[in-house]
């Protein structure tokens, strides 16, 4: 496949793998600590790095340009990522491994659906499967 050469297809793996290192040294590290203080503590570690590149690439001026839209939505985007991962760990707190990332991957059905009806991305017979395919693997897993 062609998209498989793209640039993005590197870091979109890099994404996958982290995410799942992140549920196993999450798992690990919430065994005897409240999930809201572990996503604190995570978060913490997450601004840092953050604000660490962009200290290190030197772009940090950039901030003073953003739009007022555009910080809209990624305030936006933070408070559903914050609450994304609240309800993450508390739920890999209270469950088993598999079921909860597996529940949580099904997110991509969500992004799939909202990209359509949101930002009229096209949806096609391909997409339709996928989506179907995911549901059913989901509910494979976490039976």
């Amino acid at each position: 496949m062609e998209s498989f050469k793209q640039p993005w297809v590197l870091y979109a793996l890099g994404s996958a793998l982290f995410a799942a290192l992140t549920t196993i040294l999450a798992k690990v590290g919430i065994k005897n600590t409240n999930s809201d203080v572990a996503t604190a503590v995570r978060t913490i570690v997450i601004l840092v790095v953050a604000w660490g590149i962009v200290a290190y690439r030197g772009l940090g001026r950039e901030v003073t340009q953003l739009s007022g839209r555009t910080v809209l939505f990624l305030v936006l985007s933070g408070l559903a990522t914050g609450l994304s991962w609240i309800c993450y760990f508390r739920a890999l707190q209270l469950g088993p491994t598999g079921p909860v990332a597996a529940l949580d991957k099904s997110s991509l059905v969500f992004v799939l659906l909202l990209s359509l009806l949101v930002l009229h991305e096209p949806f096609s017979w391909r997409t339709a499967l996928g989506i179907a395919l995911i549901v059913a693997g989901t509910l494979v897993l976490i039976k």
